[in-house]
């Protein structure tokens, strides 16, 4: 994901928050089953050297990850948060893995426009 209106909507899809990034879902309704990915890390985790390292491993997780966990037909972003680069890659690893069932959990529910909003924003 490239385009700012994305990943504005992917902010009003399903959310989970980890130690390390929060993971932001939302179903596309495009007809295009691929899943897409979108990484943010900000500024204020540090500066290009940081925020590229912690991109590369966002990167390597999704890679890993998505295409058994992740959810077809949805976009996907990590946003990247403070001490997310200091955490095992192995414990980030284990916290996708976590986010991603979480949400599976609750994407089953009926909500509008197909997103339903964490209970803890």
């Amino acid at each position: 994901m490239t385009r700012r209106a994305d990943f504005l909507a992917a902010n009003r899809g399903l959310r989970a928050p980890m130690p390390g990034f929060v993971l932001l879902v939302r179903d596309r309704h495009d007809g295009d089953s691929m899943p897409r990915l979108g990484i943010t890390v900000t500024k204020k985790i540090g500066g290009a050297v940081v925020r590229n390292r912690m991109k590369r491993r966002f990167r390597m997780l999704a890679a890993e990850l998505l295409p058994t966990e992740g959810f077809e037909g949805a976009d996907h972003v990590l946003i990247g948060r403070e001490g997310g680069i200091e955490r095992d890659y192995q414990a980030l690893r284990g916290e996708l893995s976590r986010a991603l069932r979480k949400i599976g959990g609750r994407r089953g529910k009926p909500s509008p426009e197909g997103a339903q909003p964490d209970p803890q924003r």
